[in-house]
């Protein structure tokens, strides 16, 4: 067995994706997904009760509402939305983003829309390490 992971390009699986707003998890880190996306439109509000949520844009712009205020991020920007706010991200434009997550954090946290995507679709495609969620 292998111990280094390979490398990967998030910039370039995110391109490659066909739908808008359906992360692809990429790779593991400890109890956290890395996920990437294209997106274009808007999501939804939402909030994450028990986790933080990491946004990278990759590519384009990506608008971070929250209710009383918003944060614009472009191309190599970082954000992190803290657990329990609501946010709506927003992408005019198409844009690629990376996320990083917990692996409790559910796609559209405490709502559920026609875009939420469960975990084991996210995962499509990838080729997790030989751990099981929850062994150390």
């Amino acid at each position: 067995e292998n111990p280094l992971n390979p490398v990967l390009s998030p910039r370039n699986i995110a391109a490659s994706l066909r739908e808008y707003w359906s992360p692809r998890v990429i790779a593991e880190l400890d109890d956290s997904y890395v996920k990437v996306a294209r997106l274009k439109g808007t999501l939804a509000w939402h909030s994450h009760e028990d986790e933080d949520e990491l946004f990278v844009v990759l590519r384009g712009r990506l608008r971070i509402e929250y209710r009383d205020e918003h944060i614009d991020l472009g191309e190599g920007d970082l954000h992190v939305v803290p657990r329990g706010v609501e946010h709506n991200p927003v992408a005019q434009d198409e844009c690629l983003v990376m996320l990083i997550e917990r692996k409790s954090t559910l796609h559209t946290g405490n709502v559920e829309t026609e875009r939420t995507m469960a975990i084991s679709e996210q995962l499509k495609d990838f080729m997790p390490s030989t751990r099981e969620p929850g062994e150390d």
